[in-house]
């Protein structure tokens, strides 16, 4: 099995590297500086943009499946991360022929994501945080959602709560219409655990999937 990573030098992006080596599978990256990379003797190390089409055609090039583990760094400005990243993926994954996509994204990547929780909490959160400290990574990852929807590749994007970099538990929540109920934070190791184990699986295809403890 071939992965294509992007998103790979990021904390999730490296936990991801550590799964598809323990499979056995042979990992792509695209770095804009492969030099500084810590893992670039673990990887295929590609030099080069993720909001480039070529240089993404080119991380691409023999991969089965591809991850994608990126976000803005910074959730206190427009860093316009995703909404420039995931068209140039796109586009490179249907001009090569690669179809399976798992990328990370987050609980508010969709409306309804607070259905199931409580009135107050509800408030708090899309009339406080998504309005102040959260309103720009919340942007990219609606973005994400809509341009993977409308988007001819079998994708599932993991949607957790807030991610904490705790010990996995091994067990957690899982819901396709929204965040569970008084659900609020899971591991990444889980989250990176849930993608991993979509490579092989069928069960999420074409759909977003709330994840939290």
């Amino acid at each position: 099995m071939r992965v294509t990573i992007f998103g790979a030098n990021g904390t999730t992006g490296h936990l991801l590297i550590d799964r598809c080596l323990a499979a056995g599978y042979e990992v792509t990256a695209l770095l804009r500086r492969p030099e500084k990379f810590a893992r670039r003797n673990d990887v295929i190390a590609v030099q080069g943009s993720v909001f480039d089409v070529g240089d993404v055609e080119r991380a691409l090039e023999g991969a089965d499946v591809v991850l994608s583990a990126l976000g803005a760094h910074s959730p206190l400005r427009n860093e316009n991360v995703l909404p420039r990243a995931v068209p140039a993926i796109i586009a490179g994954m249907e001009n090569v022929g690669i179809t399976r996509l798992i990328a990370l994204g987050s609980a508010g990547a969709r409306q309804d994501s607070l259905k199931h929780q409580p009135a107050w909490r509800r408030w708090l959160v899309e009339n406080i945080l998504y309005r102040t400290v959260l309103k720009w990574p919340v942007h990219e990852q609606v973005v994400q959602y809509r341009l993977l929807e409308a988007s001819t590749l079998d994708w599932t994007m993991a949607m957790p709560g807030m991610l904490t970099n705790g010990k996995p538990r091994g067990r957690y929540r899982i819901d396709a219409e929204a965040l569970p109920p008084n659900g609020a934070s899971i591991a990444r190791a889980d989250v990176a655990d849930f993608m991993m184990q979509q490579i092989e699986g069928h069960d999420w295809l074409r759909s977003g999937v709330y994840l939290c403890y």
